[in-house]
């Protein structure tokens, strides 16, 4: 995969453009004491949206690029409760949250499509080793044996 592939996909450029377009209009307006705080989790959160989109485009199996699309749908609504957040400090003004606020539901239409597409289409599934499936077998997980522990009606 290359970034002209990752360029052809749609919900990648408009995740990437909506990561893009809140890093330039909010972080600047957010105040110098949260320069380590909220302005680093908008930005780490925004950018995981594009990222983990390309990093599941990149997986072969649909399984693994599906995962990885729940986490960029995860990460987006993350952004935007920052966002939420963001408006009802005043750190921003109401007509640019309402627009991101629109775009993040675009977008969210989007990824749930791709998401959609994969599971339909899965795409690698018939490749050697698809379908294996690692299964844990269910274990007891008592640690003590109780029958030496008086019962309460034999405690006087």
């Amino acid at each position: 995969m290359s970034v002209s592939g990752l360029e052809k996909l749609d919900v990648w450029c408009r995740a990437r453009d909506f990561a893009v377009r809140v890093n330039k209009q909010i972080l600047p307006l957010l105040p110098t004491e949260e320069k380590w705080a909220l302005s680093q989790q908008i930005r780490r959160s925004s950018q995981s949206i594009p990222a983990n989109i390309a990093e599941g485009h990149g997986r072969f199996y649909f399984q693994d690029n599906v995962r990885f699309c729940y986490i960029a749908r995860g990460s987006l609504e993350e952004t935007l409760s920052y966002l939420v957040y963001a408006i009802k400090v005043g750190y921003i003004p109401d007509e640019l949250y309402k627009s991101l606020a629109v775009d993040g539901e675009n977008l969210n239409r989007l990824i749930n499509g791709y998401i959609s597409f994969l599971k339909k289409s899965k795409q690698g599934a018939n490749e050697p080793g698809a379908n294996y499936v690692v299964h844990d077998m269910p274990t007891d997980y008592i640690t003590e044996d109780n029958s030496s522990v008086p019962s309460d009606s034999s405690i006087e």
